[in-house]
């Protein structure tokens, strides 16, 4: 070919060797220019465009090393042969896409997942983020330990012990990223015969997590005080996942009696065990903290699992179990390939937010600040005198409302999108729905609302209900 119809774009800020690059490409991608022909010469196209050679060698050498040009010793520079490319009409399709843009828009949102915006400790992060990113450190660099990092499980192995009375061993401790993370593994580990009894109602991602991987599981129906024994047996479940320290979501506690009825269950058969989320064990706001199942299990069948979501952020994306003696063993044995997924730099920064003693004031902090927002809510339900009810413990980071005033949860929830607050059905969190009671639940959290959006958002709720 004689010369090419390029026209540089001189107010663009890309580059011009880009420019005449992204051109040929396109008209070989077109069939504009066809196979074999011949590309202007260097020479020749550089007084031409009035460019330098070089921008126009920087521009061949992107189409030669993406195999649209082949270079000829002592002959100039060629079209190759590529198969006709298929294009898809995606942004077409994308357009078409039908979005709603008339949902009403939320000012206050109950959520039950987050945590307080404002009290993060980002300077202490900042800083011990800064001083464990060191260039001497090659640790930084290593694959690390398939379990996590052993300071780290040292230093949560500790916490455990001294807060929620877990007794284990570092070399007990799984580090993943996110409870999902660490059921996958516990999906592996087992026997696939295995059947996994979930509460009923209870944390709704299970039963998505056990379909999506063909686990067999069964909805064990729940009173006040949590999984009931009859229900277990019933269900012919050996595996129980259960959240005893605050019930997910009807906020109850397991008395002691019923957490040794269980203990006495599992110890009934080799192939039982129990899985016990401690999720937001870290705040409760009266009386002495309740300890966890696994400090009262001598016949290792409890499996403990933890997390940072809830006491520092989710977007941390830290979480832990701790297996007993026999199932770390056969964990090392039959699933050494499943490496720690959380980066070095992170773990060391939290072991050293944990073992500085700065996780313990941070706690401290946020436990008297989620206090008094529940407080709050509490009293501005209670001040409206309306006959909405608080259900649940004096714990966590939500509450359940009984609210009795004719209307079904699903119209309470679209009544209060209406007026720009969102609430939770509770009835959403059942698996089995034969079990909902007959009159309404709304799941209310307060973590991510300042105390003055709790007050407003509860007045609108009201306006919006009565």
């Amino acid at each position: 070919m004689d010369m090419l119809t390029f026209v540089i774009d001189t107010g663009s800020q890309i580059p011009i060797y880009h420019q005449l690059y992204s051109f040929i490409k396109s008209e070989i991608q077109s069939g504009k220019i066809k196979y074999n022909t011949k590309l202007p010469s260097k020479r020749k196209l550089s007084v031409y465009l009035k460019i330098s050679q070089n921008t126009i060698q920087t521009a061949y050498d992107q189409l030669i090393e993406e195999g649209y040009v082949i270079p000829a010793e002592r002959k100039g520079f060629y079209v190759n042969k590529i198969d006709n490319i298929i294009k898809l009409d995606v942004q077409e399709a994308f357009n078409k896409i039908d979005y709603n843009y008339d949902q009403p828009k939320v000012g206050y949102d109950f959520s039950f997942h987050g945590v307080d915006l404002q009290n993060f400790p980002f300077t202490t992060w900042r800083k011990l983020t800064k001083d464990v990113i060191d260039e001497y450190d090659k640790e930084l660099l290593q694959l690390g330990d398939r379990q996590g990092h052993n300071s780290l499980r040292t230093s949560i192995a500790e916490y455990l012990h001294q807060s929620r009375g877990v007794n284990c061993s570092a070399s007990q401790i799984i580090i993943s990223s996110g409870t999902e993370f660490l059921f996958q593994n516990l999906i592996q580990l087992f026997d696939r015969e295995s059947i996994y009894g979930i509460e009923n109602p209870g944390y709704e991602k299970l039963n998505l997590l056990f379909t999506s991987n063909n686990v067999k599981f069964k909805a064990v129906n729940i009173d006040e005080g949590g999984m009931m024994l009859e229900e277990i047996i019933k269900s012919n479940a050996n595996i129980l996942c259960i959240t005893p320290a605050h019930q997910f979501p009807t906020g109850e506690i397991m008395p002691i009696n019923r957490r040794i009825q269980i203990l006495n269950w599992a110890n009934e058969a080799s192939e039982r065990y129990i899985i016990e989320d401690d999720y937001d064990s870290e705040y409760k706001y009266s009386g002495k903290p309740i300890p966890a199942l696994q400090g009262l299990d001598s016949n290792e069948k409890v499996i403990y699992m933890g997390a940072f979501s809830k006491s520092l952020s989710p977007a941390i994306r830290v979480s832990y179990m701790v297996l007993p003696a026999h199932l770390i063993k056969k964990y090392v044995e039959s699933l050494s390939f499943i490496i720690c997924p959380v980066p070095i730099i992170e773990q060391k920064v939290l072991y050293r937010f944990i073992n500085e003693g700065y996780f313990e004031r941070h706690l401290n902090k946020m436990r008297n600040i989620y206090k008094r927002k529940r407080e709050i809510l509490v009293r501005s339900i209670e001040e409206l005198n309306c006959g909405m009810e608080v259900l649940g413990a004096e714990a966590g980071l939500h509450l359940l409302l009984k609210v009795n005033n004719g209307m079904t949860e699903e119209q309470l929830a679209a009544s209060a999108l209406q007026a720009g607050v969102k609430v939770y059905e509770m009835s959403k969190y059942y698996y089995d729905k034969s079990h909902i009671g007959k009159i309404p639940k709304i799941l209310i959290g307060y973590a991510t609302m300042t105390e003055l959006e709790i007050s407003k958002a509860v007045r609108m709720l009201y306006k919006a209900w009565f």
